[in-house]
Protein backbone atom coordinates (compact mmCIF):
# COMPACT_ATOMS: atom_id res chain seq x y z
CA UNK A 1 0.00 0.00 0.00
CA UNK A 2 1.83 3.24 -1.43
CA UNK A 3 1.30 6.26 1.57
CA UNK A 4 -0.22 8.43 -1.31
CA UNK A 5 -3.50 6.26 -0.26
CA UNK A 6 -3.57 6.78 2.88
CA UNK A 7 -5.43 10.43 3.02
CA UNK A 8 -5.62 11.27 6.71
CA UNK A 9 -5.30 9.94 10.35
CA UNK A 10 -5.97 10.88 13.75
CA UNK A 11 -5.38 9.42 17.02
CA UNK A 12 -6.71 9.89 20.21
CA UNK A 13 -4.42 9.58 23.46
CA UNK A 14 -5.91 8.27 26.84
CA UNK A 15 -6.75 11.33 29.81
CA UNK A 16 -4.26 12.54 31.76
CA UNK A 17 -3.90 10.61 34.80
CA UNK A 18 -5.83 11.26 38.35
CA UNK A 19 -3.99 14.12 40.39
CA UNK A 20 -1.23 12.74 42.74
CA UNK A 21 0.17 10.58 40.92
CA UNK A 22 3.05 11.40 39.52
CA UNK A 23 3.41 11.85 34.97
CA UNK A 24 6.06 10.17 33.73
CA UNK A 25 7.81 11.85 30.70
CA UNK A 26 6.46 10.14 27.58
CA UNK A 27 7.69 9.30 24.65
CA UNK A 28 6.20 8.58 21.35
CA UNK A 29 5.85 4.77 21.73
CA UNK A 30 5.09 4.67 25.47
CA UNK A 31 2.40 7.22 24.63
CA UNK A 32 -1.39 4.95 25.29
CA UNK A 33 -4.34 6.00 22.75
CA UNK A 34 -7.93 5.04 23.38
CA UNK A 35 -9.10 5.19 19.75
CA UNK A 36 -7.69 6.55 16.17
CA UNK A 37 -9.35 6.85 13.38
CA UNK A 38 -7.38 6.15 9.19
CA UNK A 39 -9.25 8.19 5.98
CA UNK A 40 -8.40 6.22 2.55
CA UNK A 41 -8.79 7.48 -0.90
CA UNK A 42 -10.67 4.51 -2.08
CA UNK A 43 -13.02 2.61 0.14
CA UNK A 44 -12.07 -0.55 -1.18
CA UNK A 45 -8.60 -0.26 -0.14
CA UNK A 46 -10.42 0.81 3.82
CA UNK A 47 -12.71 -2.25 3.80
CA UNK A 48 -10.13 -4.85 2.68
CA UNK A 49 -7.06 -2.92 5.61
CA UNK A 50 -10.45 -3.41 8.20
CA UNK A 51 -10.90 -7.15 7.28
CA UNK A 52 -7.49 -7.96 7.30
CA UNK A 53 -6.19 -6.45 10.90
CA UNK A 54 -9.48 -6.29 12.76
CA UNK A 55 -8.23 -9.32 15.60
CA UNK A 56 -4.68 -9.31 14.26
CA UNK A 57 -1.49 -9.11 16.37
CA UNK A 58 0.07 -5.70 16.26
CA UNK A 59 3.30 -7.32 16.41
CA UNK A 60 6.79 -5.73 15.62
CA UNK A 61 9.90 -6.19 17.36
CA UNK A 62 9.03 -8.90 20.68
CA UNK A 63 10.76 -5.63 23.28
CA UNK A 64 7.81 -3.22 21.78
CA UNK A 65 5.07 -2.43 24.16
CA UNK A 66 2.53 -3.37 21.38
CA UNK A 67 3.94 -6.39 20.51
CA UNK A 68 0.98 -8.40 22.53
CA UNK A 69 -1.53 -6.32 21.60
CA UNK A 70 -4.39 -6.55 19.03
CA UNK A 71 -5.87 -4.17 16.26
CA UNK A 72 -9.51 -3.70 16.62
CA UNK A 73 -10.33 -2.36 13.22
CA UNK A 74 -14.23 -1.27 12.18
CA UNK A 75 -15.01 0.12 8.57
CA UNK A 76 -17.66 3.07 9.71
CA UNK A 77 -19.89 3.30 6.03
CA UNK A 78 -21.48 6.62 5.20
CA UNK A 79 -18.67 8.41 7.50
CA UNK A 80 -16.88 11.30 5.97
CA UNK A 81 -13.59 12.59 7.73
CA UNK A 82 -15.48 16.55 8.05
CA UNK A 83 -17.58 14.66 10.61
CA UNK A 84 -15.17 13.34 12.62
CA UNK A 85 -13.90 16.87 12.75
CA UNK A 86 -17.18 18.31 13.34
CA UNK A 87 -17.82 16.22 16.09
CA UNK A 88 -14.33 17.41 17.59
CA UNK A 89 -14.77 20.91 17.11
CA UNK A 90 -18.24 20.30 18.81
CA UNK A 91 -17.06 18.92 21.91
CA UNK A 92 -14.06 21.33 22.39
CA UNK A 93 -16.76 24.03 21.94
CA UNK A 94 -19.01 22.58 25.17
CA UNK A 95 -15.75 21.94 26.89
CA UNK A 96 -14.50 25.73 26.83
CA UNK A 97 -18.52 26.75 27.62
CA UNK A 98 -18.16 24.71 30.13
CA UNK A 99 -15.00 26.43 31.37
CA UNK A 100 -16.50 29.71 31.19
CA UNK A 101 -19.37 29.18 32.61
CA UNK A 102 -17.26 27.49 35.70
CA UNK A 103 -14.94 30.73 35.70
CA UNK A 104 -18.22 33.02 35.80
CA UNK A 105 -19.11 31.25 38.44
CA UNK A 106 -16.10 31.28 40.55
CA UNK A 107 -15.65 35.52 39.79
CA UNK A 108 -19.63 36.03 40.78
CA UNK A 109 -18.75 34.13 44.12
CA UNK A 110 -15.75 36.11 44.75
CA UNK A 111 -17.26 39.40 43.47
CA UNK A 112 -20.40 38.80 46.38
CA UNK A 113 -17.67 37.36 48.96
CA UNK A 114 -15.45 40.85 48.13
CA UNK A 115 -18.67 43.19 48.66
CA UNK A 116 -20.03 41.36 51.72
CA UNK A 117 -16.07 42.24 53.46
CA UNK A 118 -16.22 45.76 52.21
CA UNK A 119 -19.71 45.48 53.86
CA UNK A 120 -18.16 44.28 57.22
CA UNK A 121 -15.45 46.67 57.44
CA UNK A 122 -17.33 49.67 56.70
CA UNK A 123 -19.92 48.44 59.29
CA UNK A 124 -17.39 47.66 61.78
CA UNK A 125 -15.51 51.05 61.30
CA UNK A 126 -19.56 53.13 61.93
CA UNK A 127 -19.75 51.34 65.23
CA UNK A 128 -15.69 52.10 66.20
CA UNK A 129 -16.76 55.45 65.33
CA UNK A 130 -19.95 55.65 67.19
CA UNK A 131 -18.04 54.08 70.49
CA UNK A 132 -15.26 56.33 70.07
CA UNK A 133 -18.06 59.43 70.13
CA UNK A 134 -20.03 57.87 72.89
CA UNK A 135 -16.57 57.97 74.59
CA UNK A 136 -15.99 60.97 74.04
CA UNK A 137 -19.54 62.23 75.35
CA UNK A 138 -19.46 60.25 78.43
CA UNK A 139 -15.61 61.76 79.55
CA UNK A 140 -16.86 65.63 78.83
CA UNK A 141 -19.66 64.83 80.89
CA UNK A 142 -22.68 64.97 78.47
CA UNK A 143 -24.82 62.05 79.15
CA UNK A 144 -26.99 61.21 76.41
CA UNK A 145 -27.57 58.01 75.95
CA UNK A 146 -30.16 58.25 73.13
CA UNK A 147 -28.93 57.73 70.10
CA UNK A 148 -30.25 59.57 66.67
CA UNK A 149 -32.67 57.92 65.09
CA UNK A 150 -30.75 57.34 61.90
CA UNK A 151 -28.15 55.22 64.18
CA UNK A 152 -30.41 53.27 66.06
CA UNK A 153 -30.33 49.94 65.38
CA UNK A 154 -34.07 49.05 64.68
CA UNK A 155 -35.67 45.56 65.56
CA UNK A 156 -38.47 45.02 63.65
CA UNK A 157 -41.82 42.67 65.07
CA UNK A 158 -43.60 40.85 62.80
CA UNK A 159 -47.28 39.72 63.72
CA UNK A 160 -47.60 35.92 64.04
CA UNK A 161 -50.62 33.64 63.00
CA UNK A 162 -51.50 31.43 65.98
CA UNK A 163 -50.70 27.88 64.87
CA UNK A 164 -53.95 25.40 64.24
CA UNK A 165 -54.65 23.05 67.01
CA UNK A 166 -54.91 19.46 65.90
CA UNK A 167 -57.81 17.73 68.01
CA UNK A 168 -56.43 14.03 68.00
CA UNK A 169 -60.49 12.64 68.12
CA UNK A 170 -61.60 14.32 64.38
CA UNK A 171 -57.94 13.02 63.64
CA UNK A 172 -58.00 9.51 61.09
CA UNK A 173 -59.77 6.57 63.37
CA UNK A 174 -57.48 4.08 65.56
CA UNK A 175 -57.18 0.53 65.33
CA UNK A 176 -58.31 -1.04 68.86
CA UNK A 177 -56.13 -2.87 70.97
CA UNK A 178 -57.87 -6.05 70.60
CA UNK A 179 -57.86 -6.07 67.36
CA UNK A 180 -54.22 -5.12 67.41
CA UNK A 181 -53.90 -8.28 69.97
CA UNK A 182 -54.89 -11.00 67.85
CA UNK A 183 -52.75 -10.35 65.20
CA UNK A 184 -49.03 -12.21 65.40
CA UNK A 185 -46.42 -10.63 63.63
CA UNK A 186 -43.78 -13.65 63.26
CA UNK A 187 -40.20 -12.50 61.15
Amino acid sequence: MSRRKLMNNKMKAHPPPVKGKRPRPSKVQEQEFSEGWVEFARKGIAKRVANMLNGEQIGGRKRSSFYYDLWNIKYLSKFKWDDLTEELAYKSAIREQKLALEISAARRERDFYLAKVDQSRAQSAIEERLKKKQKVQQESGTENSELPVSQKKVIRQFPQKKPVAVETSQSKPRLSKDLLAGVSVTL
